[in-house]
């Protein structure tokens, strides 16, 4: 069953639908639909959390730890990266148990992400599911992808043979993986406008049909495979950050040599940096971030308690560069962030706006960001998105 589900689109037009920010890849979304999906709930109602993509930034080392620490959940907690599109996230939502996070991110475009969470709600059951093979676009080993665009071979061969064999007993209400124009002819009435096309898709046609109160037969197509299920939408709660669309503000990029990684630097800063905690003095309570072994405001010594710190801010004060940096597309801005209920300020990057727009006062909130790419390791940390920066 399906409690929560929360879609999240990126600021940027592209086409077709949205495109990522310079600062932003498959986990970045999942982390916000997943934060958005997760809101009020204790980390412990959490069992598993299930993330679907054909965009991991590393396909060896991991995402868990980055995915783990942007979603505030102990490290503890289970982990699967499942590789997929559209039918994977079906077959994911018909397995998921109560207290499953499952998350669809797509970093291609049109891109973005979705989060569900299981538990009493909406009813999710698969009917059937068909694997049939027409590598029309493929991606090897060797990372190279090869297209073939032949649209009347992909619906002949692809889809409408995949439904056949498929034997449904009727149409679908939605139909995940295909452009709204091509999910047409396969529907029962008028199909929900979906806005990705990946492993977020079936969460978008869930989330309308919640809205709607309707339910039926919801498909899932990626080439040539079709998994498919009904959806009862009982009580869902739908949550959507999807603000209107802006094209992307051009930015130069400097040639020069790439900044290398350290990885023993990383490896100190990763908690600080990726779980947003600061260190609290036992003695007197004064918070430091980073976390400090000696107290600035009373001297005493010794291990501090971490605490999370607050996700909402106002600008404090903030300069633009300008000056061409390798490595580093400019103009950016860069902005010390008052965060709101404590005395912490923390400088960050600001992000989903036009650079030199943020003003002193200005409320935003934190959010979770790549940095930059270095060794090719996505460094992630926080950047200061403004309220009214878009």
């Amino acid at each position: 069953m399906i409690a929560r589900i929360a879609t999240y689109l990126p600021l940027w037009s592209g086409r077709p639908g949205r495109q990522m920010g310079p600062d932003e890849d498959a986990v970045t979304m999942a982390v916000e639909a997943g934060r958005a999906a997760l809101e009020n709930l204790a980390p412990d109602e959490v069992r598993l959390v299930e993330l679907v993509t054909r965009d991991f930034p590393l396909m060896e080392g991991g995402n868990a730890a980055a995915l783990l620490a942007g979603l505030g959940l102990p490290r503890t907690t289970h982990v699967v990266e499942r590789m997929g599109a559209a039918p994977a996230m079906l077959d994911a939502l018909a397995a998921a148990a109560d207290g499953t996070l499952t998350i669809g991110a797509d970093a291609s475009e049109p891109a973005g992400a979705a989060a569900a969470w299981s538990g009493p709600g909406g009813t999710f059951t698969s009917l059937t599911r068909v694997h049939r093979s027409l590598p029309l676009r493929a991606r090897g080993q060797d990372g190279v992808v090869h297209k073939d665009e032949d649209p009347r071979l992909q619906r002949e061969r692809g889809v409408r043979a995949s439904f056949e064999a498929s034997e449904l007993t009727g149409k679908p209400v939605s139909v995940a993986g295909l452009s709204t124009r091509d999910a047409a002819s396969w529907c029962e009435g008028v199909a929900p406008e979906l806005a990705t096309l990946g492993a977020s898709a079936p969460l978008f046609a869930l989330a309308a049909l919640a809205e709607q109160r309707s339910g039926g037969i919801v498909a899932a197509v990626d080439q040539a495979t079709v998994s498919t299920g009904t959806w009862e939408p009982g009580r869902v709660a739908v949550l959507r950050l999807e603000r209107p669309a802006r094209h992307l503000p051009a930015r130069r990029s400097t040639p020069g040599p790439e900044i290398k990684l350290s990885f023993s630097a990383y490896d100190r800063a990763f908690d600080a940096k990726l779980r947003w905690e600061a260190g609290s003095c036992p003695a007197c309570g004064m918070l430091a971030f980073p976390s400090r072994y000696r107290c600035l405001g009373c001297g005493a010594e010794g291990d501090s308690t971490l605490v999370s710190l607050p996700r909402t801010g106002t600008v404090y004060t903030a300069t633009t560069i300008h000056v061409p940096v390798p490595g580093l597309a400019s103009p950016y801005t860069l902005a010390v962030v008052q965060l709101d209920g404590v005395d912490v300020r923390a400088l960050v990057p600001v992000t989903d706006t036009v650079a030199a727009t943020a003003d002193i006062g200005e409320p935003g909130r934190l959010v979770f960001r790549r940095m930059a790419t270095r060794s090719g390791i996505s460094d992630y940390g926080y950047a200061f998105a403004p309220h009214g920066g878009a």
